[in-house]
């Protein structure tokens, strides 16, 4: 399969000073999908610009035409499948059907205690996530829907007329643990992962393709056990957080050899920050643009 190429862009400018510009140039350079993060705040962003992601898509939705967006990610954190559900059918309308929802289990970040809660321990965000998939996947797929659970309750939610993309728009999966790679192998079209989070910090490239290796048979397994072929999922690689960090950036023929590395383990897309300056995703944005036109002919 050909290797995609998608952009992430971090929802921190105001939209008529250089937000609709970033999303446009995005189309213009050929970007499969342009995904931004789903969160209240997020680390060092924390007390600068920040906007929601949904409003931020549904803006997006109206300055482009042919390009996909999305969440990387989605999270239970603040989200209720219910309220979630009404918002993603509508933007899949407006968008005209252009839309993929990633969603993961959340973290211990700001978003965990925003609205007053005590962060939850792994157990209860696997348990949380268990139920809040399944259920999101029927709201977005049936006309009214009643389910009590132990954390997520619909009482007759109506979400018709349903999604421009049927049977629903496709959800891409965040997981490494067992839990989340058997909901990835149950109800995802795609699966993401930024990598071993441990070895960020001391780890090598080389110990970061042998760990994404491992997760990616993992996910194979999962799929076997699921009755499903691997093969039908896209298996999405969101950059910066592995060892390599910005590196992959600072050239065309960086990049390519990150990207071949990771196209031989099995995946189908790779998703670059936007830059932003002084930040984490600092880099050249004349070589940002060059990957977009330039990579994925030497690759595919």
């Amino acid at each position: 399969m050909s290797l995609r190429l998608s952009t992430v862009i971090l929802p921190v400018d105001r939209w008529h000073e250089g937000g609709r510009a970033k999303w446009q140039r995005a189309e213009e350079l050929g970007f499969h999908a342009a995904y931004t993060y789903d969160h209240l705040s997020w680390r060092t962003f924390r007390d600068g610009p920040w906007f929601g992601a949904l409003p931020t898509l549904t803006a997006a939705a109206t300055a482009t035409d042919r390009l996909r967006l999305g969440t990387l990610v989605t999270s239970p954190n603040f989200r209720h499948p219910v309220t979630l559900a009404k918002e993603l059918i509508s933007l899949d309308d407006i968008s005209g059907g252009r839309v993929t929802l990633g969603i993961g289990a959340g973290g211990n970040g700001f978003d965990a205690t925003a609205l007053g809660q005590e962060p939850w321990t792994p157990k209860e965000r696997a348990d949380r996530f268990g139920e809040f998939v399944p259920l999101l996947d029927r709201l977005l797929t049936e006309g009214a829907v009643s389910q009590k659970g132990d954390f997520y309750t619909a009482e007759e939610a109506r979400n018709i007329p349903g999604c421009v993309q049927r049977p629903r728009l496709p959800f891409a999966v965040a997981a490494t643990g067992p839990r989340g790679l058997k909901l990835a192998a149950r109800h995802g079209q795609a699966w993401v992962t930024t990598g071993d989070p441990k070895l960020y910090e001391e780890g090598t490239p080389e110990q970061s393709v042998a760990a994404l290796r491992g997760q990616v048979e993992k996910l194979g397994k999962a799929c076997a056990e699921s009755g499903r072929d691997v093969a039908e999922l896209d298996k999405i690689l969101l950059t910066g957080f592995t060892p390599d960090r910005g590196r992959p950036l600072e050239s065309v023929d960086a990049f390519v050899d990150f990207a071949g590395r990771h196209q031989e383990l099995g995946f189908t897309e790779i998703v670059i920050h936007w830059p932003i300056p002084d930040s984490d995703f600092a880099a050249d944005q004349q070589v940002f643009e060059q990957l977009a036109s330039e990579a994925l002919t030497q690759l595919n």
